[in-house]
């Protein structure tokens, strides 16, 4: 009688435990699921082809070979990691032309940061070139911190720091050298 009650209290002891270690294990599942958050994009797209329209109107067209929308995050941000090329397109429908190696645009802010080889065109010949530049979409104002190469008909320059409107009618640069010819 003695190893009965001995067998079924180790009976009960071995279904207690097992049904703990189980339960345990559902539970410390669901708990890693918690601290683990995944930064993965909202949105995927290949070949993109983007028209900004306004009254009817295209206001710019972006292309990029690649996208990332990271909508589902608290700072949310489209990601162009293969570069883009875009035409923005003014009132009077002349263009200015933007290609970059890499793009990232923040939502909140409506700043564009345009990275490596960036390379602004204009219908006039005014051209930048410059490693780093950023847009405010809100304002239509370029601007960067890094050293550039601006040229037009009347010559060329080169310098750090530099911001302009997005058809080049008002340039301000910082430390710049080189030779521009005036109207004057």
């Amino acid at each position: 009688m003695t190893f009965y009650k001995k067998n079924i209290l180790f009976l009960l002891l071995l279904i207690i435990i097992v049904s703990m270690a189980f339960g345990c294990e559902s539970n410390f599942k669901e708990v890693r699921k918690n601290e683990y958050s995944e930064f993965v994009p909202s949105g995927d797209a290949d070949n993109v082809n983007l028209k900004y329209t306004d009254s009817g109107k295209i206001k710019s067209i972006l292309v990029s070979p690649k996208m990332f929308d990271y909508a589902n995050i608290d700072f949310a941000f489209t990601e162009f990691p293969n570069g883009v090329d875009v035409t923005i397109y003014d009132n009077k429908g002349k263009k200015t032309f933007i290609r970059s190696n890499y793009a990232i645009s923040y939502k909140q802010t409506n700043i564009i940061d345009l990275q490596g080889k960036v390379k602004i065109t204009s219908e006039a010949g005014q051209m930048l070139e410059t490693e780093q530049l950023y847009f405010d979409q809100k304002n239509q104002w370029f601007y960067t911190e890094k050293k550039f190469k601006l040229t037009d008909a009347k010559g060329g320059s080169t310098g750090q720091g530099i911001d302009f409107s997005k058809d080049f009618k008002v340039v301000n640069s910082q430390r710049i050298e080189g030779e521009v010819e005036s109207s004057e």
